[in-house]
């Protein structure tokens, strides 16, 4: 991942959008990080992992819920795969 100051990263903007089309930009300020910079398809796989992330949640929140449990059979059945 590249490390740039804003101040820098304000004269080298055209740069720094280049350069977030194959790596991640991370812009400091008094040398902590404040932002990254990322290309809209390394963006869109990020949200894609985060929408995943969000299925897994509620997966594990059905498997919590009271209650009789479906045999892995039947919804198989019901899902027409058998």
């Amino acid at each position: 991942m590249y490390r740039i100051s804003l101040t820098e990263a304000r004269s080298h903007l055209p740069e720094v959008v280049e350069r977030a089309q194959s790596e991640a930009v991370t812009l400091e300020r008094r040398g902590q990080p404040t932002a990254v910079v990322v290309s809209p398809a390394q963006y869109e796989l990020m949200m894609d992992a985060l929408e995943g992330v969000s299925d897994t949640v509620a997966f594990d929140e059905a498997m919590d819920e009271e209650g009789p449990n479906i045999p892995w059979a039947q919804v198989k059945a019901d899902l027409g795969w058998e």
